[in-house]
């Protein structure tokens, strides 16, 4: 017999065990991908998975923590894809517009990252919390190593460069969570509004002007 476990048979050793663990992650991500974080629900998890709701929390405490898991992959996911996408030199536009589109073409990684600090991290263990704090600061290090050298930084500014795409992402890509006016008729100056604060322009030209004040600012190599 080979390692798989099958999602609904019992597990018994540590292996199946997280076997099973990811297989409902795969189920939850697919799901979460397809009905958004408001309508996500244990029990319908639970019948796509094709487990007893019971079992879920064998595995994970609350709902939040099977986000803040998905939210830890997609980030590991979309670091090292925007990691290998660095060239040795780019612009400070170059690379803000890197970091938006790889971060804009995960599905997961945004949304959660939006809910993050404000609704996830206040409903689980606080064990859990530490660890995926500290698997964030593995992959803002792992991000500032090569931005330092995209960039012509050295390391704490790239650390300050990181660090502060992330809140300025979160900030700039909120404006688009409000409902889709894509094809309604709109007057010209309300469609004119709602352009400016796209998050595209909105996040590159901003994030390229903080890169170059980061730039000309002293920090001190630790």
């Amino acid at each position: 017999m080979g390692s798989v476990v099958a999602i609904n048979q019992r597990a018994r050793s540590e292996e199946q065990k997280t076997l099973r663990r990811n297989a409902v992650l795969k189920v939850a991500e697919l799901y979460f991908l397809e009905v958004g974080y408001e309508a996500f629900s244990m029990s319908h998890l639970a019948k796509k998975a094709g487990v007893a709701k019971g079992t879920l929390y064998l595995y994970f405490e609350t709902r939040e923590e099977i986000f803040l898991t998905l939210y830890e992959q997609s980030l590991i996911r979309w670091s090292q894809i925007f990691i290998n996408d660095l060239p040795v030199s780019m612009s400070s536009k170059s690379y803000a517009q890197k970091l938006y589109s790889t971060a804009m073409a995960d599905g997961t990684f945004l949304p959660l990252l939006i809910r993050l600090e404000h609704i996830i991290e206040h409903n689980v263990a606080i064990p859990r919390l530490i660890s995926s704090k500290q698997i964030f600061i593995d992959q803002v290090d792992a991000i500032a190593e090569v931005t330092s050298i995209a960039l012509t930084l050295n390391k704490p500014q790239a650390i300050e460069v990181v660090k502060t795409m992330g809140v300025l992402l979160i900030g700039a890509t909120q404006g688009d969570q409000g409902p889709s006016l894509d094809n309604e008729e709109l007057p010209k100056d309300v469609r004119d509004l709602i352009e400016s604060f796209s998050s595209e322009p909105l996040f590159t030209k901003n994030a390229a002007r903080i890169i170059e004040g980061i730039r000309s600012e002293s920090f001190t190599e630790t």
